[in-house]
């Protein structure tokens, strides 16, 4: 069986979220904008509605053909779609459960679209399973749920930051200590944490080394690494680092205010495309943060505004 057995496969409206007017997630009659990233189920911005553009439906698949190839979700709220993605609709009715099997069965077809390929002509014959397992029946999902609304967050107001110079905002920096992966011990003790922009890097639990150890509540920047360079992660308890990465601590770190580092730095990653490393830059690359009326970076403002974000109360 094919992807166009099952769904209709097509191209979707093809947008640009710069030409799109933004909101936020608090506004009713704002449209989700799903672009082509394995993130946030593909959603990347909420934006006002446009006049004689009909939203694609909720329930119908997204699935991108080009940029992060094949990653599918299921959108549960009408959405706008960006450049080489896909709208796939269910032929006949389906469960919730058996779109995202089927999302999943789509994605484990992303190997083959590596080195620049694109699914565009394709995805509608990639082959997908002639039947359902009863697992998928059986396996009972709770959602997560939120106390807390964008209502009450505090306004960014961006032209109000000040610039600082990455090596000013941390006590010290370390370079991690593990150089052969292969050399640690299995076990259940601690992670050990790679050049890896998904999962906060983590590539598995291993035995703890105490020579190896990296002490937790810091920033973990990855400064070598093919396709990652550039990323940052907040890791809170302690690991065993590759020696490509490099981790800063700060005193008024904790993981809210980490999490709010980590969505600046990030910013910085393409700067760090096409082979370029940055540890040698690290300390002089300069970012905007929210401060103080003394022009210090405004530590309580970034919790509180981590804090007030929904899904916040679940971290």
């Amino acid at each position: 069986m094919k992807v166009k057995d099952l769904f209709d496969v097509k191209y979707g409206v093809n947008l640009e979220l710069l030409t799109c007017e933004t909101t936020t997630a608090a506004d009713t009659d704002g449209v989700n904008f799903v672009a082509r990233t394995s993130n946030n189920n593909g959603v990347v911005a909420v934006v006002k509605k446009i006049e004689g553009v009909i939203p694609q439906a909720a329930g119908t698949l997204s699935c991108a053909s080009g940029g992060s190839v094949l990653e599918t979700f299921v959108q549960t709220k009408p959405y706008y779609s960006g450049r080489d993605l896909y709208v796939l609709t269910p032929k006949n009715e389906m469960s919730l459960a058996e779109k995202l099997y089927y999302c999943m069965c789509i994605k484990a077809n992303a190997y083959k679209y590596s080195y620049g390929r694109q699914a565009n002509k394709t995805l509608k014959d990639i082959e997908l399973p002639d039947t359902i397992p009863q697992w998928i029946y059986a396996t009972k999902a709770i959602p997560i749920t939120t106390t807390k609304t964008n209502a009450n967050s505090p306004p960014l107001e961006m032209d109000k930051w000040n610039e600082f110079k990455v090596g000013d905002l941390f006590s010290r920096f370390e370079t991690c200590k593990c150089s052969v992966a292969r050399d640690l011990s299995d076990g259940d003790d601690c992670y050990y944490i790679g050049a890896k922009k998904n999962d906060n890097g983590i590539m598995r639990r291993v035995a703890y080394d105490v020579d190896l150890i990296t002490k937790g509540n810091c920033i973990v920047f990855i400064c070598d690494g093919q396709g990652s360079v550039g990323y940052a992660n907040y890791m809170n308890t302690d690991f065993i680092g590759s020696t490509t990465l490099t981790v800063g601590y700060n005193e008024s770190l904790n993981k809210y205010v980490g999490m709010f580092l980590v969505s600046v730095l990030d910013l910085e990653r393409p700067k760090y495309s096409f082979g370029r490393k940055y540890r040698t830059k690290l300390a002089n690359t300069i970012i905007r943060l929210p401060a103080t009326k003394q022009g210090s970076p405004d530590w309580t403002y970034m919790e509180d505004y981590i804090k007030s974000l929904p899904y916040s109360d679940r971290i």
